[in-house]
């Protein structure tokens, strides 16, 4: 049995054991530890530090000189270099049209992948629950995204106020 699918038996049986249905892992955590699980190696402090660095990066954000709208300074592309696979990081006010364009076709892939996976998640919990009105959510976020596109900065509410 493969490790993931260890853990998501023991999640299980601590629902079982606690009765709690809506958990907080840190407490299965805790409980799998009682348990004989082995408390995961800490990682490289230098992987550490790069993920900070990664962090700090993606959230860097600045504001368009002609629309005044923020937009994400930093974006991440994979490469493969030697069998191992890179994640390289360009400022968007410097990057070349491939690279950007790498970027922002993995953003959307993964958009498409949640959206999917939500969709499926929904109709499964849909058709369990037959007596609840269905939750449906529409996939096309086209329209959210113009309405947001149009809706006031925070920043410009802070000014009125």
């Amino acid at each position: 049995m493969s490790k993931k699918r260890e853990m998501q038996r023991l999640i299980r049986q601590y629902k079982d054991e606690t009765g709690e249905r809506e958990i907080d892992m840190k407490k299965v955590a805790k409980w799998a530890v009682g348990k004989g699980w082995p408390l995961p190696t800490p990682k490289n402090p230098l992987d550490v530090l790069a993920k900070t660095f990664a962090d700090a990066a993606r959230e860097e954000t600045r504001r368009d000189s002609k629309t005044g709208k923020p937009y994400r300074a930093n974006h991440s592309f994979a490469v493969s270099h030697g069998g191992e696979q890179l994640h390289l990081w360009i400022d968007i006010d410097e990057a070349e049209r491939g690279p950007m364009l790498k970027s922002a076709v993995t953003r959307r892939e993964q958009m498409v992948g949640d959206g999917l996976q939500l969709t499926l998640d929904l109709m499964h919990w849909n058709s369990i629950n037959l007596k609840s009105d269905p939750i449906e959510l529409p996939m096309d976020l086209t329209f959210d995204i113009e309405l947001r596109l149009n809706a006031p900065d925070e920043d410009e509410d802070d000014k009125a106020a």
